[in-house]
């Protein structure tokens, strides 16, 4: 048996799951705050290094496209080092990928970038692993979708406390790096909470001897098996590029319609606190009526405020910011929901490497999206454009969650 503390009964009285989903969706936060710390400082950053502001897109890109490599082994990886080790190792690697980004340097922030990709692809087969031990008399959806909360958080604390530090440092030079260094704090200071919490079963070493790359093609092969499955593949393509274009290019789209760099940030933070209270609301809503049908609603929604975006330009301030937040309560809000339906259909013991199979699509729809919409934007020039047209993804995405849940 490898029971570790984080599955271990509690005496308080409390759920058992309490104690590891609190410590997973702070774990949340600070990969998110890792991820996203250049999408809040785009501006500043841009101005620096002398680029558009637009190459985030390509940054947030490369990021996934990293992650989706180390999402297609997370289930060799979890089995063998188990999740524990995961999330310490990736805690440790967040804090040195903030630190390279802050040197400026754009070897050192590629090379940042991959180091978050491969952590990010780990993190959400590693935490499901832990909290599905724990979850299994709970709420499920709704445990899964509060652990994703601590995405829009993490994209709060990014979108605000960044900005403001920047500003705070910027008579010490470029504010913006002190920013970041200031970040690393966040995951360094989990790593020694999360290590002192955790027990850590021994390496299982006789699974690496299975080649990576074909235990990879297994779990796709028994995903294409299963059309429960393979809907949610597309969904998390789908949906995780209609995200990241929300969270990506939200502060240099309101910054060039006159918004300064911390009130942008106030916003797109706006649009991330909307995003955790909907995504515990949507946990509860598919709890009841079930993963598929929530699913297509948010899509409906999330395509309908996008297409309304396209007349951002003409709202008055107050407008802008009502549109982004609600907007900011679908395109944010699937997560838990997409997660939870990937544990529940998961082998015991397996929810690793079923969780980490899924996300291959969802990694590869971050990867085409953001570069997808930098690409348009060069063509058109206008971030209310691209965003008008990529609201079809949200349609598209609903029309496939409402027919799976007809079946």
């Amino acid at each position: 048996m490898t029971q570790t503390v984080s599955t271990q009964p509690e005496t308080s009285g409390r759920p058992a799951w309490m104690r590891p989903l609190a410590m997973m969706t702070l774990v949340q936060i600070a990969a998110t705050l890792s991820v996203l710390a250049l999408t809040s400082l785009a501006p500043e950053v841009a101005s620096s290094l002398g680029i558009g502001s637009y190459y985030i897109g390509y940054q947030i890109s490369l990021i996934y496209f990293a992650g989706v490599f180390a999402s297609a082994c997370a289930g060799t990886v979890v089995e063998t080092f188990h999740a524990e080790r995961v999330i310490i190792f990736e805690l440790a690697v967040f804090a040195l990928g903030l630190l390279l980004l802050a040197t400026g340097r754009p070897v050192l922030m590629v090379i940042a970038s991959l180091l978050f990709g491969i952590c990010y692809g780990l993190n959400n087969p590693a935490s499901s692993e832990i909290l599905n031990r724990s979850a299994q008399s709970g709420p499920h959806s709704l445990i899964f979708s509060i652990k994703q909360t601590g995405v829009p958080l993490g994209a709060v604390v990014a979108s605000v406390t960044l900005p403001t530090l920047a500003v705070f440092f910027h008579n010490w030079g470029d504010g913006w790096r002190f920013a970041l260094l200031v970040a690393a704090i966040v995951p360094l200071g989990l790593l020694v909470w999360c290590w002192s919490q955790f027990t850590f079963a021994p390496i299982r070493r006789g699974i690496v001897r299975e080649n990576p790359l074909l235990r990879a093609l297994r779990d796709q092969a028994d995903l294409y098996r299963n059309q429960r499955l393979r809907t949610l593949a597309l969904l998390g393509g789908l949906y995780s590029a209609l995200q990241l274009m929300a969270t990506a290019f939200t502060v240099v789209m309101l910054v060039e319609h006159g918004w300064s760099l911390v009130g942008a940030g106030a916003v797109a933070a706006g649009l991330q606190l909307s995003g955790a209270v909907g995504r515990v609301s949507w946990g509860v809503a598919a709890d009841r009526l079930g993963g598929f049908k929530t699913l297509g609603v948010i899509g409906l929604l999330a395509g309908g405020f996008m297409f309304a975006l396209g007349w951002v330009a003409i709202m008055p301030q107050w407008a802008q910011v009502v549109l982004l937040v609600a907007f900011g309560a679908v395109a944010t809000g699937w997560n838990g929901v997409f997660l939870a339906a990937a544990a529940r259909t998961a082998p015991k013991g397996k929810v690793g490497s079923n969780t980490g199979a899924l996300l291959v699509y969802t990694f590869i729809g971050v990867i085409v999206g953001p570069s997808a919409f930098a690409f348009i934007f060069e063509l058109f020039g206008s971030y209310d454009v691209c965003f008008m047209l990529f609201s079809v993804i949200g349609f598209l995405g609903a029309i496939l969650s409402f027919r799976q849940a007809a079946r």
